[in-house]
């Protein structure tokens, strides 16, 4: 009996010992992991900022608060179009920001977002995810010391509010507009001076006559930011911006010393920021835009003769950036045939549905 009651209690100790043991193990899995994550975008914009928001969210649960990362609103460490140097040189961990916003660095930075022309949001989704886009765009990011992960898309964007109306291509000669990446190469084609001006500085610049027209998403945010107050005519579509991917940029030394879960759930948090901010602009805009209507907004479409004109001059200079930029070219030329895959899928069901349910609506029958 007593050897008995020996050997059970030797059991039980042993059994608590590598309990106790085992745990240490179990919080070494979980190192308490603090990162700081330099946004682009003000507070103000809820939709576009709340992506880092819904990033940083996401990675606190799925680590049980083990990996925080505390978002910071533009100009709180670095100004909004500094995000991504402060990131390559690691004075902050991370940042969501637009690619396309670095294009003088190397134009290559604007297919990662968007550029002239090119995919809607979903064409742009696939072919990050499954086309190939992110596997070519990270051996580029690689060279800035950064990993890339999507995270968050418009849809297609409005085509800017004007202060006068423009008619034809021959109205953009010498018009002033803010206009991001690579889409102010092209106006500047058209005769346009393309302008580089963070969210936030905008308005003013509308205002003071500094800028005569300035793009930004679409009607929710621009709303917000009360564009139709100095520019009454709002231009449709912002053919430079069918379908804008925006990034989280991470340090690539950070990266690559997370444990194999945190990236996991980094990605997870940047796919659900992706999914969740083209969904709430979707739900948004409409809203917005009717409400802008009501303001007296002048809601116009860009003529067939301007955007042809843009069309030709964006072609113009995706053969010249090709010409004078290996980086650009290597991208572009596994991105142009997708891109025409994508045109001539999409022209049969979606294309053929979405023009019967525009019809439907002008007709007011839904």
């Amino acid at each position: 009996m007593e050897r008995r009651k020996f050997l059970t209690t030797a059991g039980l100790a042993g059994v608590a010992a590598s309990a106790t043991v085992a745990m240490p193990a179990v919080v070494r899995a979980q190192p308490q992991t603090k990162w700081r994550l330099t946004s682009s975008f003000p507070k103000s914009l809820d939709t576009i900022y709340g992506g880092a928001e819904v990033l940083a969210n996401s990675v606190r649960e799925a680590t049980d608060g083990q990996f925080d990362i505390q978002v910071f609103a533009a100009g709180e460490i670095v100004p909004g179009l500094q995000a991504l140097d402060a990131v390559s040189n690691n004075t902050v961990e991370m940042c969501h920001t637009c690619s396309y916003y670095y294009v003088g660095k190397d134009p290559t930075f604007a297919i990662a977002t968007s550029i002239p022309f090119g995919l809607n949001a979903r064409q742009q989704n696939s072919w990050l995810l499954e086309g190939g886009g992110n596997q070519i765009l990270d051996e580029f990011f690689a060279t800035f010391n950064v990993k890339g992960l999507v995270a968050g898309n418009t849809g297609a964007q409005m085509g800017g509010w004007f202060r006068k109306e423009v008619k034809s291509p021959e109205d953009f000669k010498g018009l002033k507009m803010r206009i991001a990446g690579f889409a102010g190469r092209v106006m500047a084609k058209l005769g346009a001076v393309p302008q580089q001006i963070a969210g936030g500085d905008i308005y003013p610049a509308l205002e003071r006559g500094t800028i005569d027209a300035a793009e930004w998403v679409g009607p929710y945010d621009d709303e917000k930011l009360g564009f139709y107050r100095v520019a009454p005519y709002y231009y449709y579509p912002g053919w430079w911006e069918g379908g804008p991917s925006i990034h989280a940029f991470v340090n690539k030394a950070k990266w690559e010393e997370l444990p194999k879960h945190y990236q996991a759930a980094l990605r997870a948090g940047a796919a659900l920021a992706n999914e969740t901010m083209l969904a709430k602009y979707d739900a948004l805009n409409p809203g917005a835009l009717k409400k802008l209507y009501g303001l007296g907004t002048k809601v116009l479409p860009y003529s067939a003769e301007i955007l042809e004109a843009s069309f030709k001059a964006a072609e113009e200079v995706y053969t010249e950036v090709c010409a004078e930029n290996a980086n650009f070219k290597k991208v572009y030329d596994q991105w142009k045939p997708f891109r025409s895959q994508e045109a001539f899928w999409f022209q049969y069901p979606d294309g053929t549905f979405d023009r019967f349910q525009a019809y439907l609506q002008q007709k007011k029958m839904i």
